[in-house]
C-alpha cells in the first residue's frame, strides 16, 4: 500500500480500530494500485482522496459482494446473530447457492461462523456492519423481508415463536403490521413479569400499549389497552419508583382509558380494575408520602372492597389502611387493621395478586407489622416478622416481591439495633435492585447501608453515602422515610463537629414529618436533637431536656413504647449526672418494667444496666 495512503487511513480513522481495519481492507481488496487509489477517492480530501466515513467503506465492500450482499441484508434484518436454518427459510435459495454467499462474507471477514451448516451460527464481526447492511434496504422490501422473518418463525419455528414472542413483535413492528405486533409485545410483557425480568417488561408493556393507541379505536383493543396499561403501572413502581413521574403518567393514563371506556358504556370484565387504579394512586401517594391523601384512597379502597364483599380486595385493605395508619403514627389502629389483613390472607386465592398489584400481600403485611409491633413495645414478635417476611419472599420467587421485602424488613432490623443482619440484607437489595435495573429499590438499600453506618461509628461514610444515595432516591420522586434518613444525617455531622449541618438536618427531618404526615419516626427525630444538644462543645442541657420531654410526649401519644424507652433512658442519664438519680430511675423503671420481652435487645440492656447503676 502506498505510504501516502497508509498515513491518510492513520489520520482520519483517529485510532478507531474497527475504522483502521475496514479502511485498509477496501483499499487492500482492490486488484491494481490504481483501482486502490480510485477507492480511496471516493470521498474528496485536501490530501488524498480516502474513505472518510466507516460507513463509506462499509458499504464499498458489501456492493463488491454482489448477490452474497442480499444474504448480508436477511441477516441484518434477523439481527446481530442470526442461525443458518432461520437465514434459509426466509433465503428461500438452494443450499448451495446459500452457503456460497456466506463462504464470501465469512473470507470477506465481515461474519464470523459457529458450528457447521446446517446447525451453524453466524455473528457480524461488529455491530456497525450490521447496520450498514440493514442500512442498506429501503423501506418497503425491509418491511416486506421483515414480514417473512416473522411467518418463517412462526411456521417452522414454533417454540421459539412461542418462548420469544419479543422476537415476533419484534419483527411484525418492522413489517407494519401493528396489531399483530402490540399483542405480542403484551404477551412478551407479561413473560417477562413472571421471571421477574422486570425492566425488559417495561419497555415491552411500554411499546404494546403505544402501538395500540395508534389502532382504530375498538371495544375489545380499549380492554387490551386497559389491562396493558394497569400491568405496566405495577412493573414501573418497582423500575423507576412508586413515586417517579413515569409511574404517575402511567397512572393517570390508566386512569383516562378507565373512564373513556365507561363514558363508552363499556363495562369493565375485570373486576379489580378499579381496585387496580385505587391501589396505584395509593402507592404513588405513599411512596411521595402524603399521609392525608393516602389515608383518603385506602378509606376508599376499603369503602368499595366492603360493597362488592371480595375477599381479595378487602384484605388489601386492611393491609392498606394498616399501613397509612402506622406510618401516620397511629400504631394502635395500624396494628389492628394489619392483624387482619393477615388473617383474611389465603395463599390459594391471593397470592396470585402478587402480579397485579405488584407485590405479594402477606409478604408486605408482615413487613409493616413488624414494624408496628417493634413500636409498640414487642420487639421479639418484631424480629419474627421480619424472619417470616423473608422466607414468604424467597419462596415466592418473584424479584419484586423480595426487593419489596428486604427494603422494608431492613428498617425494622435498624430499628432492633441488629445491624449486622440488616448489613447483610442492604446489601442483598442494592445487588438485586442492580440486576434488574430498579434505581428505586437500588437507592433505598444505598440509604439504608448509609444510615448503618452512621449508627456504627463511620460518620464520614455515612454522609457520603447518603449525599449520593438520597439524590438518587429523590430522583425517582420518592419522599418515605426521609425524616428517619435525615436524623441519620444529622447524627453523622454532630459527630464529626459540623453541628451547623447537624441542626440543618433536624430541622429538615421536623418540617418533613409535619408536611408529609409521615410521623412514626417523629419521637427519634427529638430523642436526636436532645442528643446532639448535648454534644456540643459547651452542652446545652436544658435544651437536650426539653427535646427528651419532647420525644416522650409524642412517643406516649402514638403509644409507641420503643421510643418511649429508648428517650426515657436518655432522659434518665441526663438527670443522673445532673445528680437527679431518684427521678431518674423513677422515670425509666416505669416504662422498663412495662416490656414483656425483648431483653436481649440493646435498648433494653442498656435501661437494665442504667437501672442498676441508679440503683447502687
Amino acid at each position: 500500500m502506498p505510504a501516502d495512503v497508509v498515513a491518510e487511513i492513520i489520520e482520519r480513522t483517529d485510532g478507531v480500530p474497527l475504522f483502521v481495519e475496514e479502511m485498509t481492507k477496501a483499499v487492500l481488496e482492490a486488484g491494481s494500485e490504481g483501482e486502490a487509489r480510485r477507492t480511496a477517492a471516493a470521498v474528496p480530501s485536501s490530501v488524498l482522496a480516502v474513505p472518510s466515513s466507516l460507513h463509506a467503506t462499509l458499504m464499498a465492500r458489501l456492493d463488491r459482494l454482489g448477490s452474497a450482499k442480499e444474504m448480508a441484508q436477511i441477516g441484518a434484518a434477523i439481527g446481530r446473530e442470526f442461525s443458518h436454518a432461520l437465514l434459509a427459510a426466509v433465503a428461500m435459495r438452494n443450499e448451495r447457492s446459500l452457503c456460497n454467499a456466506l463462504d464470501q462474507l465469512l473470507d470477506a471477514g465481515l461474519l464470523f461462523r459457529q458450528g457447521v451448516p446446517p446447525g451453524a451460527s453466524y455473528l457480524f464481526k461488529h455491530a456497525l456492519v450490521r447496520d450498514a447492511a440493514y442500512g442498506s434496504l429501503l423501506r418497503e422490501p425491509r418491511r416486506s423481508l421483515h414480514a417473512r422473518i416473522a411467518g418463517a418463525i412462526e411456521h417452522a419455528f414454533p417454540e421459539a415463536a412461542q418462548n420469544r414472542p419479543e422476537l415476533l413483535a419484534h419483527h411484525y413492528s418492522e413489517a407494519g403490521m401493528i396489531e399483530r405486533a402490540a399483542k405480542l409485545w403484551g404477551v412478551a410483557g407479561q413473560r417477562s413479569i413472571s421471571r421477574s425480568a422486570l425492566a425488559e417488561a417495561a419497555a415491552q408493556l411500554s411499546r404494546a400499549v403505544s402501538q395500540m393507541a395508534t389502532l382504530p379505536e375498538t371495544s375489545a383493543l380499549r380492554r387490551e389497552q386497559i389491562k396493558y396499561q394497569i400491568e405496566l403501572v405495577t412493573v414501573l413502581m418497582h423500575v423507576k419508583g412508586y413515586g417517579a413521574p413515569d409511574t404517575k403518567a402511567a397512572v393517570d393514563h390508566a386512569r383516562l382509558l378507565i373512564e373513556k371506556a365507561e363514558a363508552l358504556g363499556e363495562p369493565s370484565e375485570d373486576p379489580l380494575l378499579l381496585f387496580s387504579l385505587l391501589y396505584g394512586a395509593w402507592v404513588l401517594n405513599v411512596a411521595a408520602f402524603n399521609g392525608e391523601a393516602a389515608g383518603a384512597l385506602a378509606t376508599q379502597f376499603m369503602a368499595l372492597a366492603e360493597k362488592q364483599r371480595m375477599t381479595g380486595p378487602l384484605m388489601l385493605a386492611h393491609r392498606m389502611v394498616g399501613m397509612t395508619a402506622m406510618s401516620t403514627g397511629d400504631q394502635v389502629a395500624g396494628r389492628r387493621h394489619l392483624d387482619r389483613a393477615l388473617a383474611l390472607y389465603d395463599p390459594a386465592e391471593h397470592r396470585a395478586l402478587a402480579t397485579r398489584f405488584g407485590t405479594d400481600a402477606r409478604v408486605a403485611i408482615l413487613e409493616w407489622r413488624s414494624r408496628t409491633l417493634w413500636l409498640q413495645g414487642y420487639p421479639d414478635a418484631a424480629l419474627k416478622d421480619v424472619d417470616e417476611s423473608f422466607r414468604g419472599a424467597r419462596e415466592m420467587g418473584q424479584a419484586a416481591t423480595l426487593m419489596h421485602a428486604l427494603a422494608h424488613s431492613i428498617a425494622t432490623l435498624i430499628l432492633c439495633r441488629h445491624y449486622t443482619s440488616a448489613s447483610v440484607r442492604a446489601a442483598e437489595l442494592v445487588a438485586l435492585a442492580e440486576q434488574k435495573g430498579s434505581l428505586y429499590w437500588k437507592a433505598n438499600g444505598l440509604i439504608w447501608q448509609g444510615c448503618l453506618s452512621a449508627l456504627t461509628g463511620q460518620p464520614s461514610d455515612a454522609i457520603e453515602i447518603l449525599t449520593t444515595a438520597v439524590a438518587a432516591y429523590r430522583s425517582t420522586a420518592a419522599t418515605i422515610y426521609m425524616p428517619f434518613v435525615s436524623l441519620h444525617l444529622a447524627r453523622a455531622h454532630a459527630e464529626l463537629g459540623k453541628f451547623t449541618d447537624a441542626w440543618h438536618h433536624i430541622d429538615d427531618a421536623i418540617a418533613g414529618t409535619e408536611k408529609s404526615q409521615e410521623k412514626w419516626a417523629e419521637p427519634e427525630i427529638h430523642r436526636t436533637a436532645g442528643e446532639i444538644a448535648l454534644m456540643l462543645p459547651e452542652a446545652e442541657e436544658t435544651k437536650a431536656e426539653a427535646c427528651f420531654e419532647r420525644a416522650l410526649t409524642v412517643a406516649r401519644r402514638h403509644k409507641a413504647k420503643s421510643w418511649e424507652l429508648r428517650t426515657a433512658t436518655s432522659l434518665a442519664r441526663l438527670w443522673r449526672d445532673q445528680g437527679e438519680r431518684p427521678a431518674a430511675h423513677k422515670l425509666l423503671a416505669s416504662i422498663y418494667d412495662w416490656f414483656t420481652e425483648g431483653f436481649d435487645t440493646l435498648d433494653l440492656k442498656q435501661a437494665k444496666a442504667l437501672l442498676d447503676e441508679l440503683n447502687a
